[in-house]
């Protein structure tokens, strides 16, 4: 589902804007443009240039991770456990994951996942060009590449908001949601070329040096303006410490039991039942990376939408977004051709990115800098629970009630969980503010956290004031 700071903590003033350490004169001011804008900051840009590169390569390994296993003999179960091997160790190592990070400089947790990625991508292509990999080699290589990411991911999303603060904090969002994006559509459509014309084998490949790419990248991120951690307890005091922050917000947890069950399914739809369809009826690999790709084009429009327009009711306006999720399950238990798969799959990455960019905004605005990392990983863990089991299910459901009737299902699924959350309060009701509530707040929770009222997490007054925009 799924980083703040600003000029006066993270250097903008004297880096942000290409280095030049003169004072700016209302002259220079007036006759000369900054590079880049101040809230584009060091950080910010090495964090979009990485997430660029990882993002092109991780969209065609998806693609060539479940046609590998199809040319090594497999079967739709056979891609789906493989699917399941990636995401459990994703959901078992989470948490600890986002106290790590928390406690540990992030950039440092994020290159060691990068690493570990790296390493376990370059070792599945190994495989692949080998000759005929074994499923047990697909499973275990795909849940050391799950391992990094349940590390990497509270990091990421912890750095990135700390990167940026103020009512520009949503169009920083999206502009780096666009760029990841963008390159998500370019990675897609190329990567089931590729893998139609030179097999998986070589895109695993070059996803693995995008992760080398990546961590050289990340490795020069600045987190000297985080503020060092409070001296506390160990491990499970700090994930505790996460537990309530992240169960006082009804918005929070009921926005994360809602993609649970959504992106289970849609998991199940995309890595298991979607390459199936595409191999009996679209014509292979190249089809199915063209019909991502159109959802990668879709996240960019909607991307390039959200650095325009700023909603007041921040959630609201995301979680309606969200329903348009279910039609590329309804398209394909069709199947529909692929120019109207394309269509449908654009319509849904567009309006899925206007609920990232207003999750990411609500995240920044309402939660402690310091406990990012561990809010972060509870929002994963509960959105990445259920996917091993959908998708290792996925296979055998398709067996007991077929593969239309598992993928009606799947759409069905996202539509009641989406209207059920719209009866939380806080969904409906929270705004956004001109400044994070959280700025400032320090490492120990007051006692007001200790003991949630039923007001937990509800906007304050101070909220009603919407931010420009279209909203």
């Amino acid at each position: 589902m799924r980083q703040g700071g600003g000029a006066g903590r993270n250097g903008l003033a004297g880096r942000g804007l290409g280095g030049d350490s003169r004072p700016v004169t209302s002259r220079t001011a007036s006759t000369r443009s900054p590079r880049r804008p101040a809230w584009a900051g060091r950080n910010y840009s090495l964090l979009t240039a990485a997430a660029v590169v990882t993002s092109l390569g991780s969209q065609g390994a998806l693609v060539a991770s479940a046609f590998a296993v199809l040319e090594a003999g497999g079967d739709g179960g056979d891609v789906g456990l493989v699917a399941a091997a990636r995401t459990v160790p994703l959901v078992l190592f989470l948490l600890i994951g986002g106290a790590v990070a928390d406690r540990l400089p992030r950039h440092h947790v994020m290159v060691a996942a990068n690493v570990l990625n790296c390493l376990s991508q370059a070792a599945f292509a190994v495989l692949v060009l080998a000759g005929e990999p074994l499923l047990w080699q697909m499973m275990l290589l795909s849940a050391l590449g799950g391992t990094g990411q349940a590390f990497f991911g509270p990091a990421a999303e912890g750095m990135l908001m700390s990167s940026v603060e103020g009512e520009q904090a949503g169009r920083a969002f999206a502009v780096f949601r666009m760029a990841m994006q963008g390159a998500a559509l370019g990675g897609a459509a190329l990567g089931g070329a590729l893998v139609a014309a030179l097999g998986p084998g070589w895109v695993l490949a070059a996803d693995a040096a995008a992760f080398a790419v990546a961590g050289a990248l990340r490795a020069f991120l600045d987190v000297g303006h985080i503020p060092p951690r409070a001296p506390g307890g160990g491990l499970l005091a700090d994930l505790r410490d996460g537990w309530r922050e992240f169960a006082g917000r009804p918005w929070l947890w009921g926005i994360v039991v809602q993609f649970s069950i959504a992106n289970a399914v849609v998991a199940a739809a995309d890595a298991v039942y979607g390459p199936l369809v595409a191999r009996d009826h679209l014509g292979g690999a190249g089809p199915w990376g063209l019909a991502l790709g159109a959802f990668g084009a879709g996240t960019v429009a909607g991307a390039v939408l959200m650095t325009r327009w700023k909603p007041r009711r921040l959630l609201l306006a995301g979680t309606l977004c969200v329903f348009p999720l279910a039609l590329p399950s309804a398209a394909l238990a069709v199947p529909v051709p692929i120019g109207a798969l394309c269509a449908v799959m654009f319509v849904a990455g567009a309006t899925i990115e206007v609920f990232g960019v207003s999750w990411m905004t609500a995240l920044h605005q309402e939660i402690p800098e310091a406990k990012l990392s561990r809010v972060s990983a509870y929002d994963w863990f509960g959105s990445v629970a259920f996917v091993p089991l959908a998708t290792a299910a996925a296979g055998p459901a398709e067996d007991a009630f077929g593969r239309t009737a598992a993928l009606w299902g799947c759409a069905g699924l996202v539509v009641l969980v989406t209207a059920a959350v719209l009866c939380v309060p806080d969904v409906r009701n929270l705004r956004r503010r001109t400044t994070p509530v959280a700025k400032g707040v320090v490492e120990r929770p007051s006692a007001d956290a200790e003991h949630p009222s039923a007001d937990a997490g509800r906007p304050s007054a101070d909220a009603e004031r919407p931010v420009g925009g279209l909203g």
